[in-house]
């Protein structure tokens, strides 16, 4: 059987704000109207987060535009959403999290054969010094291709 999978958000700037160590996929409590207006690529992850709270697990920040077409049951598109997760992976990510220097970042949203998921990631945080490293790596591999493909045309 074929997965079927469409990205409605992508959270990039997690990437390069942390070092992502463990990755759970997650599937999100939605009222109609979100769902509709998420189908349609109106989601937000930018500055979401989550938070393990009383063995449940919650999504911040995470911006549902309202459905247009909807009406009174459009909700408020900031509201906090519940994630659904196994008992085991949350009691994981708790004791991961009560250790020093981790965090929750929502790392992509897609729908998974017509359900709704969220990527959650297991991240520490980065250095200055971290990031100014990636970024140069980045500046290298770019002109090591250009170079590449001028020595291809020349």
């Amino acid at each position: 059987m074929g997965e079927t999978m469409k990205l409605v958000a992508n959270n990039k700037k997690a990437y390069h704000d942390y070092f992502i160590e463990e990755k759970y996929e997650a599937g999100i409590v939605l009222h109609g109207t979100e769902v509709k207006s998420m189908r349609m690529g109106k989601c937000s992850i930018k500055e979401a987060f989550v938070r393990v709270e009383n063995g449940e697990v919650f999504v911040y920040g995470m911006r549902v535009s309202p459905y247009e077409k909807g009406n009174i049951f459009n909700k408020d598109p900031l509201r906090v959403r519940k994630l659904l997760l196994h008992k085991q992976e949350i009691n994981r990510m708790a004791g991961k999290i009560a250790e020093k220097g981790y965090t929750l970042v929502p790392l992509q949203v897609y729908f998974k054969d017509g359900k709704a998921k969220v990527e959650i990631g297991l991240a520490k945080g980065k250095k200055l010094y971290d990031k100014r490293h990636d970024i140069a790596k980045k500046d290298q591999r770019r002109e090591a291709e250009k170079e590449l493909k001028l020595k291809i045309r020349g």
